[in-house]
């Protein structure tokens, strides 16, 4: 008997997902709990197991089609399936809706089989598709599209020349005195290259956006339009906390089995700043209402495959260093798989953000609303700076603070801003609470 495959719940607030790829081919054997397809969220993405052991019968949606929780998607039949069935339904995908001749190319000659089919002249009134270049030729030479011949499925440059200079061929043809005609064309005609490079018409697709990549957008024009943003900048000297890295960094690997990386310090020095400034942990609610957080639900963006993902360290105030580390490690090896579950994507209260994984030396982040505050962390760089008197390299950061300005005065964000950078510089502050 057929298994119903459906589209699980997979979070209070989404309705509808993306069919993102099929991960069984139609007869293929799946065991149970074996992941059949992937579907998208406008949050994460993830996959679906099957529910019995059986043989991928049916699929109902294909990649791409947006289906609703609940909806059937596909059958499994249970078991090995009908005699034949897993070898016919492999089979039948690769000829079904060719035509019979088919198997007839097989038996073609070495030769034969390297040449390419003949190009049939289509009608001039026939309606088709035409490249750029194509569109500048008929424009440069004042034709139209029904004048010029197509050779192919497509209207090409090629088509237009050629059209061109066998028009200047019957001018010149009769005014010349008549010539022994020959039969090979001319060498001009002849599979002539292209003056502009690549062909134009393989220089773009159309690709359907995923619901991640859709939400993203989404969430960016409603920072835009919603909120007053402002972003300002500092500039930290990293050499304490690199020393600091440098001397324990060894023991902290071998006790906890992952690396002491800049963003718990980072995290550390946000919670930090959030009690002092607590306009950056709160929110806008309607018209005249301010709700404030009492909870640090630290967002950590994460640039994944298929977009940017921000999960969240739920509670991080209560996190040490090794269990904030494990957790974006966690975070991070999980986003490139997939597999981040919808409810660690939400509640966050106040995101930071890392480009210099990515070699970004300055940029201005975008708040995640209804937050009111994102903290860009950057690539560290050696530049001269003044200390003790004395001209010395230093490694320095430049951080960023995008924050609402509706709720928060520029004068609280520069002074945020300011005790992350004492923080860090001065790492010893974090553990005394001064």
């Amino acid at each position: 008997m057929p298994i119903e495959l459906k589209i699980p719940a997979v979070g209070e607030s989404v309705q509808e997902v993306q069919i993102g790829r099929w991960l069984k081919k139609l007869g293929d054997m799946v065991e149970e709990d074996q992941s059949v397809v992937e579907l998208e969220t406008d949050k994460a993405s993830l996959e679906v197991p099957a529910p019995r052991s059986g043989m991928l019968e049916k699929i109902l949606k294909k990649e791409g089609e947006t289906v609703s929780v609940g909806e059937v998607i596909g059958y499994i039949q249970e078991g090995n399936g009908k005699p034949g069935d897993a070898k016919d339904s492999k089979a039948k995908p690769q000829v079904e809706g060719k035509p019979k001749s088919q198997p007839q190319m097989r038996a073609k000659s070495k030769e034969e089989a390297l040449k390419p089919p003949p190009k049939e002249p289509i009608a001039k009134d026939q309606s088709l598709p035409i490249t750029p270049s194509a569109r500048r030729a008929l424009r440069e030479h004042h034709l139209a599209p029904k004048d010029v011949e197509a050779s192919g499925e497509r209207l090409r440059r090629e088509d237009v020349l050629r059209h061109v200079e066998h028009g200047e061929q019957a001018e010149a043809s009769d005014q010349a005195p008549p010539k022994e005609q020959s039969t090979a064309a001319p060498k001009e005609l002849v599979a002539a290259p292209s003056d502009e490079g690549p062909s134009e018409e393989l220089a773009e697709d159309v690709r359907r956006m995923s619901l991640i990549r859709r939400r993203i957008a989404q969430r960016l024009v409603e920072a835009q339009h919603t909120a007053a943003l402002l972003t300002t900048f500092n500039e930290i000297d990293m050499s304490a906390i690199i020393a600091l890295r440098k001397e324990h960094g060894e023991r902290f690997t071998k006790r906890y089995g992952v690396k002491l990386g800049f963003m718990s310090f980072f995290v550390k020095a946000a919670i930090d700043a959030l009690r002092q400034y607590p306009e950056l942990n709160a929110e806008i609610r309607g018209e005249d209402q301010v709700l404030y957080h009492h909870a640090y639900h630290i967002g950590v963006a994460i640039g994944a495959t298929k977009g940017l993902v921000v999960p969240v360290l739920k509670d991080a105030q209560w996190l040490s260093f090794a269990e904030t580390e494990l957790a974006i490690a966690d975070f991070a090896r999980r986003a490139e798989e997939n597999k981040l579950q919808p409810h660690e994507l939400t509640g966050g209260t106040f995101t930071i953000t890392n480009g210099g994984v990515f070699g970004s030396l300055l940029s201005t982040p975008i708040v995640n609303p209804p937050q009111s505050g994102v903290l860009g962390m950057h690539t560290i760089q050696e530049r001269p700076i003044g200390r003790a008197g004395q001209i010395v390299l230093a490694p320095l950061m430049y951080v960023a603070l995008t924050y609402d300005h509706r709720l928060i005065d520029g004068r609280q964000a520069v002074l945020f801003l300011r005790r992350i950078k004492e923080a860090i510089e001065e790492p010893a502050r974090m553990l005394v609470e001064v």
